[in-house]
């Protein structure tokens, strides 16, 4: 089959990444955020990038506080998370929108309704052009017991659904397909 040259369409490329909502303290209150650009990016200790636009006021409360929620969303938080992204806090006041408690930092707002919560202490701070990349450390994870399977989020239970750009769609994750670090053994020689 052919290769085609899209390189001249922005993300025409799909990064399907985890939707999450990024929590953050804006004027000393809570505010929310959709966010689909992030990754793990280092093992030990556990580490966590963002991207977060620089007119986004979320980018600012995580300059200004150094730290940062991670709320991964089920299925049944589609229309909430979506809105979070779609108004801006400098209209919205958006710190009354959840049920809300807090691990070890204070700027860093967990959502109740989301089965996992994640807190992040900013370590790094790229600038980029129109983005600020932020490195979080892992520094609490909380999830609620009905989606733990022997102790660790079991994605059947948490029922996140993920990003896909550039056509900017909700999907839910299928069937398991296979095991990492284990289906490629047969190609070692």
């Amino acid at each position: 089959m052919a290769k085609i040259d899209i390189s001249d369409e922005t993300f025409a490329f799909v990064p399907i990444t985890t939707q999450t909502i990024l929590g953050t303290h804006v004027g000393g209150r809570a505010n929310f955020m959709a966010l689909g650009w992030l990754t793990r990016c280092n093992h030990k200790p556990p580490m966590i990038a963002i991207s977060v636009n620089k007119g986004h006021q979320s980018a600012d409360g995580v300059l200004q506080n150094g730290e940062f929620s991670i709320n991964v969303p089920s299925t049944d938080m589609v229309a909430i998370t979506d809105y979070t992204g779609l108004v801006s806090a400098k209209k919205v006041d958006k710190s009354e929108l959840f049920a809300l408690f807090y691990g070890g930092l204070k700027a860093a707002p967990l959502i109740k309704g989301c089965p996992v919560n994640v807190e992040c202490r900013v370590v790094e701070m790229v600038e980029l052009p129109t983005n600020y990349l932020f490195v979080g450390e892992v520094v609490g994870v909380h999830a609620e017991e009905s989606v733990l399977t022997d102790g660790i989020p079991d994605v059947e239970k948490v029922k996140p659904f993920v990003l896909s750009m550039p056509d900017n769609r909700f999907w839910v994750l299928g069937d398991c397909v296979g095991r990492a670090w284990q289906e490629g053994k047969g190609f070692k020689k």
